[in-house]
């Protein structure tokens, strides 16, 4: 199957050491091959099935905003180790390793920006940083933007991709919970909206507090967006799941997602609902 690919591509399998590393990428759903160029042009977007790969916060924040618009704030927070926690590797090492792998202090990145010139509090979650986990500063800095949302009087925009709240800091990961969940009461309280967008994958601690908290929860496509893992789900109730089980299509035919929207049209969408939100 792969030889034929390179045929329908115009390659002969002789010629493999002809392509450079990188220039195509296979599609994870309907295994197509995509020019690389082409994919980053398309938002990461397949253009035959629609598949919504995995990007980075760097550029959700540079298409989501207005160019040149995003001002960071609290970007030097970094995570302490209060447990002094090891697994097979201590966590000041992992926290070490996501910081040069990344070049960031932690797994979310909060500022302000306009959408169309209107004047937003943005945050985005890293899945590169520890699987954009939650712990003491993610949870410190999504209280942080809510309040100067408020403060502003700015509409919040947070755009969620995690595996859940950072099993290296325990009790501590899962009071922010409860802390950024407490924020966002305030946030409604005084009126401003909260849009949150849920991107592949959003689970754990993150979807069980701000991620579903919107006034708005927009999914991008085939997102997988739950609690536990289905696998998890599975083992324990001993049954089989349906099909698209967490999926973005699911959790919005059972009211959890309000919108399903394809990223070339979620800042459109973004800006449509702030200007009826607000």
């Amino acid at each position: 199957m792969e030889w034929f690919k390179k045929v329908q591509i115009g390659l002969k399998p002789q010629d493999k050491h002809l392509i450079p590393d990188g220039v195509w990428v296979k599609c994870d759903k309907c295994r197509d091959i995509i020019y690389k160029k082409e994919l980053a042009q398309n938002l990461s977007v397949c253009g035959k099935c629609g598949h919504h790969f995995r990007i980075s916060a760097q550029e959700y924040i540079e298409f989501l905003l207005d160019e040149g618009a995003f001002a960071e704030f609290n970007s030097r927070m970094t995570s302490a180790d209060p447990l002094k926690f090891r697994d097979s590797k201590k966590y000041v090492d992992r926290l070490k390793d996501a910081m040069e792998s990344t070049e960031l202090s932690e797994a979310v990145r909060t500022g302000v920006g306009t959408v169309d010139g209107r004047s937003v509090v943005l945050a985005v979650l890293v899945f590169d940083f520890m699987g954009g986990s939650m712990g003491s500063v993610v949870g410190e800095k999504i209280a942080r933007a809510v309040k100067k949302a408020i403060a502003e009087k700015m509409p919040l925009i947070i755009v969620s991709c995690s595996g859940g709240a950072r099993m290296q800091e325990g009790v501590l990961s899962l009071m922010q919970m409860a802390k950024t969940s407490a924020r966002l009461a305030q946030l409604a309280e005084a009126g401003l909206p909260y849009i949150s967008v849920l991107t592949h994958p959003t689970t754990g601690g993150v979807a069980a507090s701000f991620a579903m908290l919107g006034d708005v929860n927009i999914a991008e496509p085939g997102a997988l967006i739950g609690f536990a893992g289905p696998r998890v789900i599975e083992q324990t109730i001993g049954q089989e799941l349906p099909d698209g089980f967490q999926r973005s299509e699911f959790q919005m035919e059972h009211g959890f997602v309000d919108i399903i929207v394809n990223r070339k049209e979620l800042k459109a969408t973004i800006s449509k609902m702030i200007t009826h939100l607000s």
